[in-house]
């Protein structure tokens, strides 16, 4: 696995029980990003730390949260008073008006839409702890992650107060979790709060705030009980019947279950079952 380079504003941190924490690290600035698509970028090196953790056969769950008060509140403008959302022509990638509008939406198309969707393809499971804002990026970012667990001070924002639409993962997933109207009824005003959230079925799970890192804990490993296998290819599959056809999926599904049938893993759940005994998956 390649040397991580880290940095201090998104911090990696990986427990021996099987969890990675990825965790924005400016709680001053409600974890506002750093950058735009460029490699240094808190966009980029969210991507690059998930696949650090996607390489890495210790890991069996990756967690995306934020320091402090804010989960993470879109671009830092500072000396702005638009505070939590994203603006500025050079962070979004738009060119310049010699340039033209053909390559402001190559560059967001090939640098900051490609960012957003590197997330969903991670293998393995991701949640979202969604702790505070989730403003714009922070916003997209958690809608890539698999699954999304938050408390009352949860909240989402959109793009409105920037003149700008929900981009990348946000148009693609809301309808698909809270259904047309919802979606559009968020498009229009910008603003979730965390019991709307929870209703809707944005967040999975709504719990006080000094229980949220515990539930989480919770959810992690009862993923991580089940074989690796299973859990990453019951994820590619599921995420793949979104866009599919129930013809599809079945195949999907039977070509799956083959091969999962006479894992390693499989054995193993079998004998663990019969014996009566807590497994020891090895991913294989």
């Amino acid at each position: 696995m390649q040397e991580l380079e880290l940095v201090p504003y998104l911090l990696y941190e990986k427990e021996d029980n099987g969890i990675l924490w990825i965790k924005f690290n400016r709680p001053e600035k409600l974890n506002a990003a750093v950058g735009g698509p460029e490699r240094t970028g808190t966009l980029a090196k969210v991507g690059e730390y998930m696949r650090a953790g996607d390489d890495d056969p210790e890991v069996k769950v990756i967690v995306l949260t934020g320091i402090g008060r804010g989960f993470c509140a879109g671009v830092d403008v500072s000396g702005s008073d638009l505070g939590a959302f994203e603006a500025g022509d050079n962070f979004l990638g738009n060119a310049t008006p010699e340039e033209g509008v053909g390559a402001s939406r190559r560059r967001f198309y090939y640098g900051i839409t490609k960012l957003m969707k590197d997330i969903s393809f991670i293998r393995k499971p991701t949640i979202a702890m969604v702790n505070g804002v989730a403003a714009g990026f922070g916003l997209g970012m958690s809608l890539q992650c698999d699954i999304r667990y938050g408390s009352e001070n949860t909240r989402f924002i959109s793009y409105q107060q920037v003149g700008q639409i929900i981009e990348n993962g946000g148009a693609y997933y809301l309808p698909r979790l809270v259904g047309l109207g919802r979606a559009l009824e968020f498009s229009f005003t910008g603003h979730m709060d965390a019991e709307t959230a929870a209703e809707w079925g944005v967040l999975n799970k709504l719990v006080p705030s000094d229980e949220l890192e515990d539930e989480v804990r919770a959810l992690c490993a009862r993923i991580i009980r089940n074989p690796p296998l299973v859990t990453e290819i019951n994820k590619r599959v599921i995420r793949a019947a979104m866009d599919s056809t129930l013809e599809t999926t079945a195949v999907l599904t039977s070509n799956a279950s083959g091969i999962l049938a006479n894992s390693e893993d499989a054995d193993e759940a079998r004998a663990a079952l019969r014996e009566r005994r807590e497994p020891d998956f090895k991913g294989r």
